[in-house]
């Protein structure tokens, strides 16, 4: 008698490249059998007949900036049973777990961050990303003291990662960025990086591109050791995505480790008083006033609008990626799917609600350019593999194998589709009849149960 007995489902494995029939038992949050359906006698207390339907690991994203219960419930709905935020992390990691301790349905994980390091040094607060003297102002010697002092700090206290959002911080020198870099190649921590420049800026003079900001971080990496990788590829990419996907894959060839994600939109989300938007945006992002918007109004933006909201600040959704640099990035192999979701009261990016079952609604069902089992790569085991390394809790995630952790998903494959969208970016995706994180049934007959709480911190070692 077994705590949980999935019966009669189809396993897809990605590591061992299972797809067959099988049961699936779990006892005190592991996977504890996997049999074949024919003469088996397994029970359990709790048994789930999914004839017909896929049981899969559950999903992981390794960039998702909404780390309340608000944003964790709506991704459970999609299949999400870990999130974490790597791009930018904390200044605090012990804090920063503290908080969600026991009070979080899905697993949960942060990186130790320079964004918010530099934050806390030359700015003396917090904010997700930096509008003052964190973004536009060289560090002095002992301002950079302090903030590598912080990153070091919070690898030795579990962060899985240092966090880099270099466009955020353009004042940040190339030694401070290596000498980041050092410190993550000392702790086997790859770095997460949203690269200095987008896309390919016509009469761009001195103005960095996303093939130059891509090439600094490659070196980087190489100069260090650090693992590398590169966050939203299509996002920072845009008309040269494809190109910079060749750069990864040669790279890659030559023995460094590089690896890179994407969702599947061809509008990004981003805090509009960021320096993105300095003097000089709508060259180098290729947009104007009418290609954002702004969600919590539903309004597209004009120049008067605009200067009004970068003035109080908020998210604003920038449509500006090409149809065929976001197609070629989410099929591309070398991609994980990792949302940058973010909702607040309901208002955001629809990503962050829909990323996964739009992949397996329009990817896998509708146009078939991609395999299920590749789907399910990208979204589970891929970003397992990224983390292994540094934290060894990812050895049992992304997969469906004896003594795993029951983080599983069981969707019916044929009615999987997102529902959110810009105009409704909290709606629940659809056909995800069960969702298991650490073996607690969260999601129910595609019902999410509110008051549990089984999610765990996904850690690295503390030194």
């Amino acid at each position: 008698m077994h705590d949980l007995l999935i019966k009669n489902g189809r396993v897809i494995d990605p590591e061992s490249n299972t797809d067959a029939q099988r049961h699936v038992a779990v006892d005190n949050g592991k996977i504890s059998v996997i049999e074949d359906i024919w003469g088996s006698k397994l029970h359990g207390a709790c048994e789930i007949d999914a004839t017909g339907l896929i049981v899969s690991p559950g999903f992981i994203d390794l960039h998702a900036h909404g780390q309340d219960t608000e944003n964790y419930k709506v991704q459970a709905m999609d299949g999400v049973t870990t999130a974490l935020e790597l791009e930018i992390g904390t200044a605090d990691v012990d804090q920063w777990y503290d908080i969600r301790k026991n009070k979080t349905p899905i697993n949960f994980g942060v990186s130790s961050g320079h964004i918010p390091a530099r934050i806390s040094v030359m700015e003396d607060g917090f904010s997700l990303i930096p509008s003052k003297d964190a973004a536009h102002r060289p560090a002095n010697t002992q301002e950079l003291k302090h903030i590598l002092e912080t990153i070091r700090v919070g690898l030795n206290r579990g962060g899985l990662a240092v966090g880099f959002g270099l466009q955020y911080t353009p004042a940040a020198s190339r030694t401070e960025i290596i000498e980041a870099f050092k410190i993550a190649s000392e702790f086997s921590a790859p770095c997460h990086v949203h690269i200095r420049g987008m896309g390919n800026p016509p009469n761009k003079g001195n103005k960095l591109g996303a093939i130059e900001s891509l090439q600094e971080v490659i070196a980087n990496a190489a100069i260090t050791g650090a693992p590398l990788h590169v966050v939203h590829i299509s996002s920072v990419g845009l008309s040269v995505t494809e190109k910079l996907l060749e750069i990864i894959q040669d790279a890659r060839v030559n023995g460094l480790d590089v690896t890179t994600e994407c969702y599947p939109y061809s509008a990004g989300m981003t805090l509009i008083e960021s320096a993105i938007f300095d003097k000089g945006w709508q060259e180098n992002l290729g947009v104007t006033y009418e290609n954002l918007l702004w969600p919590s109004t539903g309004e597209t933006l004009n120049e008067n609008s605009f200067t009004k909201y970068r003035s109080q600040g908020g998210m604003v959704v920038v449509n500006f990626i090409p149809e065929s640099s976001m197609i070629a990035s989410v099929t591309s192999h070398l991609t994980s799917i990792a949302t940058d979701g973010w909702l607040k009261n309901s208002k955001g990016h629809p990503r962050t609600s829909g990323s996964y079952s739009k992949l397996l609604s329009e990817y896998v069902r509708k146009n078939k350019t991609m395999t299920l089992m590749d789907a399910i790569r990208k979204s589970s085991l891929m970003p397992a593999q990224r983390l292994e390394g540094r934290a060894p809790d990812f050895l049992r995630k992304g997969r469906i194998k004896l003594g795993a952790d029951a983080d599983l998903c069981i969707f019916d494959p044929v009615r999987i589709i997102d529902n959110s969208t810009y105009s409704n970016p909290s709606a629940a995706s659809t056909g995800f009849k069960y969702v298991f994180v650490n073996g607690v049934p969260l999601v129910t007959e595609g019902i999410l149960k509110g008051n549990l709480f089984p999610g765990k911190p996904a850690r690295a070692p503390i030194i």
